[in-house]
């Protein structure tokens, strides 16, 4: 049973890597790339073969990246979702790693499929779609920064202390 807890936390920050990877990718390069492939006329080789792929590893890397946490939370699950019995600081990254998670799949996606022509959309549609997709990218971003330091602090105290 000991494997368990070891796969699970090398699934976690493995899936953690590459998904708050690609999240810094899209908002730090991605972006201004596009901007400048629009500008030139090359942006559908990012449209077409770059960002849907890129955006699959991402929301299943979130997915990943969940439950694994999830599971190596186990049986403090519950005490760090509701942040009690010093299960307080994993809690709030835990928290912060859902709310990013269904951002993904709520927010992000649905309007990447109608921005990337996935999904039949108007102009107007697409450019809502952008906005949305925009803001939610945005947020996470903002939420990886504080989700990895509770995250990180949350586990170092775990290991220090056996709790």
């Amino acid at each position: 049973m000991e494997y368990v807890p070891a796969v699970a936390r090398w699934l976690h920050f493995m899936a953690g890597v590459m998904w708050i990877g690609l999240l810094y990718y899209f908002n730090f390069v991605q972006v201004a790339a596009l901007k400048a492939a629009t500008a030139d006329g090359t942006a559908a080789g990012i449209t077409k073969h770059v960002a849907p792929r890129a955006l699959l590893y991402f929301r299943w890397a979130a997915v990943v990246t969940w439950l694994a946490g999830a599971a190596l939370l186990s049986d403090k699950f519950v005490d760090a979702f509701t942040l009690r019995h010093g299960m307080a600081g994993i809690g709030v990254g835990a928290w912060l790693g859902t709310i990013m998670l269904f951002n993904v799949w709520a927010l992000i996606w649905p309007n990447q499929q109608k921005i990337l022509g996935l999904k039949p959309a108007t102009d107007e549609e697409k450019n809502k779609a952008r906005r949305v997709a925009f803001l939610a990218s945005r947020a996470n971003v903002a939420l990886s920064m504080p989700m990895l330091f509770f995250m990180a602090g949350g586990w170092s105290h775990r290991a220090i202390f056996g709790l």
